[in-house]
């Protein structure tokens, strides 16, 4: 037992060597969908603005525009700062902030899958709804329906259309656009608020040497 514990304690020692890649892999991939998001913004700013402000089709939130900005301003130059890991654990508050809005405006009343589950034996659905998840199990349930959906969907296109060619880069979905992207986003952000933005690759690193 005393030689297991000897070698798990190396193991971990020996982590720390590279304790750098799991934040650096976080920044890589949280930065560019933050960018783009955020220039998407910037790019269609009065169509944002319409959306955030109409209460029949959009999000109906408070002075529209000023949220843009500040979901804009947060994203773009946050997706910056996590790209070169500066003031990351600055920079990834108002990000959490944003998936906290994103997720209980644009995606709350949606559950939470992003693609709604068309098989119920095979979807992740079944093992949530077993522990008692109540959202789950009302996804299960749907699924069977969804399911229906997309069987009649590519009957259709089958028959009608070139189905090859259509489904050539990806089978066809349901997108039922729920909090589960908001949701990973914000636990992967919260990740780099505790562990900052990593060792070697990251401005924060070589100014905490030079001004240590």
């Amino acid at each position: 037992m005393q030689k297991l514990t000897s070698l798990y304690s190396l193991f971990i020692e020996k982590l720390k060597c590279i304790d750098w890649l799991g934040p650096l892999a976080l920044r890589l991939y949280l930065a560019p969908i933050f960018i783009g998001v955020g220039a998407h913004k910037f790019a269609n700013w009065d169509d944002m603005v319409a959306w955030f402000g109409n209460s029949d089709w959009g999000l109906g939130l408070p002075m529209p525009a000023v949220m843009v900005f500040l979901a804009a301003s947060a994203e773009l130059f946050g997706g910056l700062a996590l790209l070169v890991g500066a003031a990351t654990r600055l920079v990834v508050i108002p990000l959490m902030m944003t998936m906290i809005v994103a997720a209980g405006t644009a995606h709350w009343d949606n559950g939470w899958f992003a693609i709604a589950p068309g098989d119920p034996d095979t979807s992740t659905a079944k093992v949530l709804a077993t522990v008692g998840i109540p959202a789950a199990q009302r996804s299960l349930e749907n699924s069977v329906e969804v399911g229906e959906r997309v069987a009649a969907a590519k009957s259709i296109l089958r028959r009608h259309g070139n189905y090859g060619w259509l489904t050539e880069k990806g089978s066809f979905v349901v997108l039922n656009n729920g909090i589960e992207f908001a949701a990973t986003y914000f636990a992967m952000l919260l990740m780099l608020l505790f562990s900052g933005a990593g060792r070697w690759v990251s401005v924060d690193y070589w100014l905490s040497k030079r001004f240590k």
